[in-house]
């Protein structure tokens, strides 16, 4: 609960502070931290073992968590303007979340924000199963494919950013699910045709890198148009980015990891619900374009 809520006052946070395209530089920094953290976090943790005990990760979380509790108290003030505090129609809960709700755009993102994360987890789910079990690939090998998709996301995220002056979020979540649904029917085709360890990880690696795409995209997207509720708003997106996840990802351990199959399964499912609410709830081409 408590990283929850670090999550959702940081984008809340940017969204105070920010609006137009600096709103989106910020939000890909965030989704830098964010995207790269539940690819990294495994990595770390199992590092962290070679030198603790399983009660010395809980040591390691409290020194960490103190450290942000020091630097909040610190660093972080008021960023929501006096005048915003209660602007009328947005004062009450019941008026925030209707201002949310009536937004088909904002859903539109919610939804895609839940679908693309949902993908996400179910490759972090599996892959240790898939690539140390199918492939016997050791730890360490199986840390440098970490490392090198992690590389991928960095990628996606700042092509995001930067590519934001110039096309609307909208539209890179276009391209960047397209280039998902493809990377997913590539994994399973190529792994039912024996095409093995390489004809995984290189489409794999293109899906992650889009995922990457998507993660500022869909922020933008989701709170540019709603500075009066932003802790809502981020709080709404969070749920959706985490929960649905959380519900989804299990489903590929209900399947006997022998191929990539299941994970890509629940891939191209995600993806494919993420497409059809851009096209029929978001529709691109009616999204307000960015301020400068």
């Amino acid at each position: 609960m408590g990283a929850a809520a670090g999550g959702v006052v940081a984008m809340a946070t940017v969204r105070d502070l920010f609006g137009g395209y600096p709103l989106v530089k910020m939000l890909s920094r965030l989704a830098l931290v964010s995207g790269l953290a539940p690819v990294i976090a495994p990595v770390l943790g199992s590092q962290l073992l070679l030198v603790v005990d399983w009660r010395g990760l809980f040591v390691f979380l409290a020194a960490f968590g103190f450290l942000v509790l020091v630097a909040n108290a610190l660093f972080l003030r008021e960023t929501l303007p006096a005048s915003a505090r209660h602007a009328r129609g947005h004062s009450t809960v019941r008026q925030r979340y209707g201002a949310l709700f009536r937004d088909r755009i904002y859903v539109g993102a919610v939804i895609i924000a839940g679908a693309n994360f949902s993908a996400l987890f179910a490759y972090l789910s599996s892959s240790s199963f898939l690539f140390q079990d199918v492939y016997t690939l050791s730890a360490q090998e199986y840390g440098i494919l970490f490392g090198i998709n992690s590389v991928g996301v960095i990628v996606g995220v700042q092509s995001s950013s930067r590519m934001q002056k110039r096309i609307g979020p909208q539209w890179i979540i276009a391209g960047a699910t397209i280039v998902q649904l493809v990377a997913a029917v590539a994994i399973i085709v190529l792994d039912a045709s024996g095409a093995g360890f390489l004809g995984i990880a290189i489409p794999l690696w293109f899906f992650i890198a889009a995922c990457g795409f998507n993660f500022p995209a869909i922020s933008a997207l989701a709170l540019v148009r709603h500075g009066h509720e932003a802790g809502t708003a981020a709080s709404v997106l969070g749920a959706a980015n985490f929960g649905v996840a959380g519900i989804v990802s299990p489903i590929v351990g209900l399947f006997t990891i022998t191929n990539a199959i299941p994970m890509a399964g629940v891939m191209v499912v995600a993806i494919v619900i993420a497409i059809a609410v851009l096209w029929t709830i978001v529709r691109p081409a009616t999204v307000p374009p960015l301020e400068a």
